[in-house]
């Protein structure tokens, strides 16, 4: 069974390494965060009865899952070049979906810090 609702979703996204569940306006839209950074991943929002999950993406990406699925829009209230929103419920499924989630959690992931280069003998 497809991933369908906000819970379901939410769920998911709490799995994944260093997600925490956060409401920064006042309480009405709920977001995932990275425990690192805190950038947020997924924005869950309920606007005339409609339900949708923004989720950050790589450009080509995000047409590429706008033109398979319906239910996949410009970012409502985003940056419509780097974030799609998925209308729950709907028709992607949910291996989609997971993948959608995930890029969205890698893309704004905090940053690994290279490791220091050795010395270069003189």
């Amino acid at each position: 069974m497809p991933m369908q609702s906000f819970q379901e979703v939410q769920e998911y996204g709490l799995s994944l390494p260093g997600a925490y569940l956060d409401y920064p306006f006042d309480d009405k839209i709920p977001v995932l965060r990275h425990r690192g950074n805190g950038k947020i991943f997924a924005f869950f929002i309920q606007r005339a009865g409609v339900s949708m999950v923004n989720l950050k993406c790589e450009p080509m990406v995000a047409d590429f899952w706008r033109d398979v699925y319906a239910d996949v829009l410009p970012g409502y209230h985003m940056n419509k070049t780097h974030w799609n929103s998925i209308l729950l419920p709907g028709c992607v499924p949910e291996a989609d979906l997971v993948t959608m989630i995930n890029d969205s959690h890698r893309l704004t992931a905090p940053k690994r810090k290279a490791p220091p280069k050795p010395a270069q003998p003189e």
